[in-house]
């Protein structure tokens, strides 16, 4: 049972903390929607999402208002479209209109995002997935909503890296084709090694193929809880910042298992998993960055920021699961830059770098993310990139992936803004040492030796 003060205390957190649910994500399987014929496909993929959808976006503001969270999104994710389209999408053209039915339809039940027109290719690519691939830049510059992804590698398969110089060439045009929007498009693609099933963050949620016929998942994000409870104890051991952390990740958790038992239970959909993820936003007082250096730390980026992170990623993990038995998604903290007032600052301020940012990764739950880069690097630079980054997941057994933008016209020194809870970034130097010859070999990283496990 919940008491009067944790009431209190909730109550607390979402008015002076910024304390939210930041979405919750309907899943639907689009498998049922296969057909060979690509006009039959889009309606049924249309009527599937609007009757499954057509009740999230009021179900969610309903939950809000009897409980006082915030809901900031209503999202869906769908099964991956490689998967869908493959019987009818005959060219690139043919994935783009399906992505235009799911930037119909989505408009349509007023989410604020649909993710799931991705491809599946760690280990090799169908014919599908290329045309899937290669529709990315139209697809995206002909939506609003829609969201891609594409898992490169895994630590069971390798990386597929045929797959991964592609996707630096298309990052590259999906900037020009939406150039006139600071390259707007970039920021609804991600590349992943390992990506889960059941992410409800965009831009990489996708419906994973072994999950129900509808399902809902919910993000629930608080920054600046951790922050205002750390501020308690400066100067104690780490012992009590651990155990502090810890306690106000398992308060935070519970909240979004609460909103997600309320959401099945109205909707009648399955309950999946909560995503207990640190995602910050532009404000003020909702940052990662200032947690790090709330933990005692200039700015993030300085010396120890690698140690400090990979402090509250755990703690934050080990109070998630206290506190539900369905933790998912990615689950810890993530280090967006132009989405964290605290990490602009510290790019801002040189104190970090896209060198420092990579091994950050390596110890919490996501990787390069909403990063805004120079709009004449490389293709084979951006695939050398995602490399480093998915190699990093493949020999750690965990999710990594790049959001990388190339902003058209701009270069180092210069800042782009995305609006919204996209920010603003410094456009980031990139090495400038070429790693063509490296991208342009064929083939795949072979998985590494301890992914053999049967």
């Amino acid at each position: 049972m919940i008491n009067q003060f944790e009431v209190i205390e909730t109550n607390k957190m979402v008015e002076e903390e910024n304390l939210d649910v930041r979405t919750i994500t309907m899943g639907i399987s689009l498998l049922d929607c296969i057909d060979s014929d690509l006009d039959e496909c889009c309606k049924k993929i249309h009527d599937k999402i609007y009757e499954s959808a057509k009740d999230l976006v009021k179900t969610g503001e309903k939950i809000a208002k009897e409980y006082g969270v915030p809901i900031v999104n209503k999202r869906i994710s769908v099964t991956p479209i490689a998967l869908v389209g493959g019987a009818c999408c005959k060219s690139s053209d043919d994935f783009v209109k399906i992505a235009v039915t799911l930037d119909n339809v989505a408009k349509e039940v007023g989410v604020n995002f649909l993710g799931g027109y991705s491809a599946l290719v760690s280990k090799g690519t169908t014919k599908a997935d290329e045309l899937l691939m290669r529709s990315i830049p139209k697809a995206l510059a002909s939506t609003e909503f829609v969201c891609s992804s594409v898992n490169l590698g895994s630590t069971k398969t390798g990386i597929n890296m045929d797959a991964v110089r592609l996707m630096g060439e298309i990052i590259k045009e999906t900037a020009e084709l939406t150039k006139d929007k600071d390259s707007l498009g970039c920021a609804k693609l991600v590349v992943f090694c390992n990506a889960p099933d059941d992410n409800p963050f965009m831009a990489g949620a996708f419906h994973g193929v072994t999950e129900a016929d509808r399902i809902i998942n919910v993000g629930v994000s608080g920054p600046g809880v951790v922050k205002k409870a750390l501020e308690s104890v400066r100067g104690e051991s780490f012992e009590v910042l651990c155990e502090t952390i810890k306690k106000t990740a398992f308060k935070v958790t519970r909240v979004g298992q609460l909103v997600a038992k309320e959401a099945s239970a109205m909707l009648g959909v399955p309950f999946g998993i909560v995503d207990l993820s640190l995602a910050p936003t532009p404000a003020i007082g909702d940052s990662v960055a200032d947690i790090l250096c709330e933990i005692g730390l200039e700015y993030a980026g300085a010396p120890g920021t690698t140690a400090a992170l990979a402090l509250l990623n755990d703690q934050v993990k080990k109070g998630g699961v206290m506190a539900s038995s369905y933790v998912g998604g990615l689950s810890g903290a993530f280090i967006p830059v132009s989405e964290d007032q605290g990490m602009i600052n510290a790019a801002t301020a040189g104190a970090l770098t896209l060198e420092k940012l990579e091994a950050m990764t390596c110890v919490c739950s996501v990787g390069l993310d909403m990063i805004a880069i120079p709009g004449d690097t490389k293709a084979t630079t951006i695939s050398g990139i995602i490399a480093d980054e998915l190699a990093i997941g493949m020999i750690n057994q965990k999710t990594t992936a790049v959001r990388l933008i190339p902003v058209v016209g701009k270069g180092v020194g210069e800042t782009v803004e995305f609006g919204g809870l996209l920010g603003y970034a410094p456009i980031m130097p990139v090495n400038k040492f070429s790693c063509d010859a490296f991208v342009n070999r064929t083939g795949r990283i072979p998985a590494p030796i301890h992914s053999f496990k049967n």
